[in-house]
């Protein structure tokens, strides 16, 4: 373990998985009746949001088998409007409020929900036998949004990022299919790099929503604060910064992805590929000279699908695993 990865933030949220790993619901996986054409109606209605929203997740999840990838589009869904409800706030509405019913609903969700993001969700879930607890976690990472706006340290940065992102690995780890405890560890660290990898890609954008997810000690590490980003300004320092925590965020996702041969081999393209196509952007926040301010680092459709081959060259060399990454 080198001096990026401190072991205290990776063992508390390796405890934070095994624990919703261990939850089970009764209503989620007892009796359980489906209609096959309105499932098939809200599997697809799901998948128009996943198109329309996340062309990332659409092609990564296109690489999976029928079934895993319906169900990895209604997660992708359920994902979506937990987000939408603390980011794209109803006016006049206590939005902490709708957050806790919109648990409630998820927890309660069958296959005759009249929402059919929901009514796919339940059919995902008993198909697939995911821990609801992953989803409460879920439900507090973006809850911290309410209240949370600054992190001290990269521990509390992991620890938000768990909640919002490794949650949804985990989940969808269920979904694809895994060799047994030994593959949590992976799903956690392929989370936080996910979501740092988004932190990095939109430091303008937050701060226009008053929000400053780089830890604030790494940032006075480099003689950079607020005001720098306010200014919005490539400087020295803020490269040196950012080669930082790009270096930090790629050792994340080199050591994730030692994890794709605990998955089952149907799954391991799509995973690497969500995890390959997003460590991309990395290059490109590089090569545009570190400049996250005036413009939204990404990586176009030909791009994309340029790196496919050799993301599915990455994925089939991954040989069986025998021994658990350790956190």
């Amino acid at each position: 373990m080198t001096a990026y990865l401190p072991q205290t933030w990776e063992h508390q949220l390796l405890l934070m998985a095994e624990e919703a790993q261990d939850t089970r619901s009764d209503h989620a996986f007892g009796h359980h009746h489906t209609n096959h054409g309105t499932v098939a109606a809200a599997y697809a209605h799901c998948a128009d949001i996943t198109r329309q929203n996340s062309k990332t997740f659409y092609l990564a999840s296109a690489l999976l088998p029928p079934e895993k990838r319906r169900a990895a589009r209604a997660l992708y869904a359920l994902c979506r409007v937990t987000d939408n409800i603390v980011d794209c706030p109803e006016d006049g509405v206590d939005t902490l409020s709708t957050l806790e019913a919109w648990r409630e609903r998820v927890r309660e969700a069958d296959t005759c929900d009249t929402d059919p993001i929901l009514a796919a969700w339940a059919d995902a879930r008993h198909r697939f036998a995911i821990p609801p607890g992953y989803v409460d976690q879920l439900i507090d990472g973006v809850r911290r949004d309410l209240t949370h706006k600054r992190y001290a340290d990269f521990a509390q940065l992991a620890g938000y990022s768990y909640g919002v992102a490794s949650t949804v690995g985990l989940m969808a780890m269920h979904i694809v299919g895994y060799s047994g405890a030994e593959a949590l560890p992976y799903a956690v660290r392929l989370g936080v790099a996910l979501q740092v990898t988004n932190i990095l890609r939109d430091v303008a954008e937050d701060w226009r929503f008053g929000r400053v997810y780089l830890p604030q000690d790494e940032l006075a590490m480099y003689g950079l604060s607020e005001d720098d980003i306010a200014a919005g300004k490539v400087t020295e320092a803020w490269r040196e910064f950012m080669r930082f925590q790009i270096a930090r965020n790629r050792l994340l996702y080199k050591e994730s992805w030692e994890g794709v041969a605990t998955l089952d081999p149907d799954g391991r393209f799509a995973i690497t590929a969500a995890g390959q196509l997003y460590n991309a952007i990395l290059t490109d926040i590089e090569h545009h000279d570190y400049d996250v301010f005036s413009r939204r680092a990404h990586i176009g459709a030909a791009g994309k699908l340029a790196r496919l081959p050799q993301i599915w060259w990455m994925s089939v060399r991954r040989a069986p695993h025998t021994k658990a990454g350790k956190l």
